[in-house]
């Protein structure tokens, strides 16, 4: 499908804000394409859904690197935490407004009068999707610069800060782990809604005992609320 003189333009207004020109221009266009305006038009047109898939891999990768080439006398675990605090909705979804990606998406009718474009997890889904979209276009080096002349002194607020993002899973892990060392387990429940705005509830387990159960967007998200709602319960027993 040809892309609008409008559309276009609006895509440029974007690359003048990274300071980066696509070769590919269909490519940032799908990276900035909800999955509900798939659903409304009768073209066959992509969503960002498999870019967003991508863009959650490359990131992981990307800030892994950076924190293995920039703490080098931290442990393992201390690097899995840190990572983990980064890379997660709620970091992405800061990312995203750095450059206001949510106003370049289209969005199916609906989806837009429900206020998509200010949805934590949209915002999230988009940062990994542009990333991706970064990532297949200019290459990992490119990103991983973008990444870090971009986001680091927003990194180095989270990672100094724990107060900043709360990773429930690890604190409860690491709970059962000074207790009686068993591995938690997270399993899907159930999942509710239309295709592009589903809602999952995942509970988590400690062998065959039910400890709580969580919902969010996706699964990760759901996962951390149930993690959440675990924690809590054992502070308060």
């Amino acid at each position: 499908m040809t892309l609008s003189s409008q559309r276009l333009l609006q895509l440029k207004e974007f690359e003048d804000k990274i300071g980066y020109t696509f070769n590919d221009k269909k490519l940032i266009d799908v990276a900035f394409t909800h999955s509900s305006y798939t659903n409304e038009v009768k073209n066959e047109v992509m969503s960002n859904e498999r870019l967003e898939f991508l863009g959650d891999s490359v990131l992981d990768m990307v800030v892994s690197e950076i924190l293995f080439k920039n703490y080098h006398k931290k442990p393992e675990g201390w690097l899995t935490k840190t990572r983990s605090r980064l890379v997660c909705t709620d970091s992405f979804a800061k990312a995203s407004e750095k450059y206001d990606l949510t106003s370049y998406l289209n969005f199916g009718h609906g989806e837009k009068k429900q206020g998509g474009e200010l949805k934590k997890h949209v915002k999230a889904d988009t940062f990994e999707a542009v990333c991706a979209a970064i990532y297949l276009d200019a290459g990992y080096e490119f990103l991983f610069d973008f990444i870090t002349n971009n986001y680091r002194e927003d990194a180095l607020k989270i990672i100094e800060n724990d107060a900043i993002f709360n990773d429930y899973k690890t604190r409860l892990q690491e709970y059962y782990n000074a207790h009686d060392k068993k591995i938690l387990k997270y399993t899907l429940v159930d999942q509710t809604g239309p295709e592009h705005d589903k809602v999952f509830t995942m509970s988590v387990k400690v062998g065959n005992k039910t400890l709580a159960t969580g919902t969010g967007k996706n699964k990760k998200k759901a996962e951390q609320d149930a993690a959440k709602n675990a924690y809590e319960r054992l502070k308060n027993d």
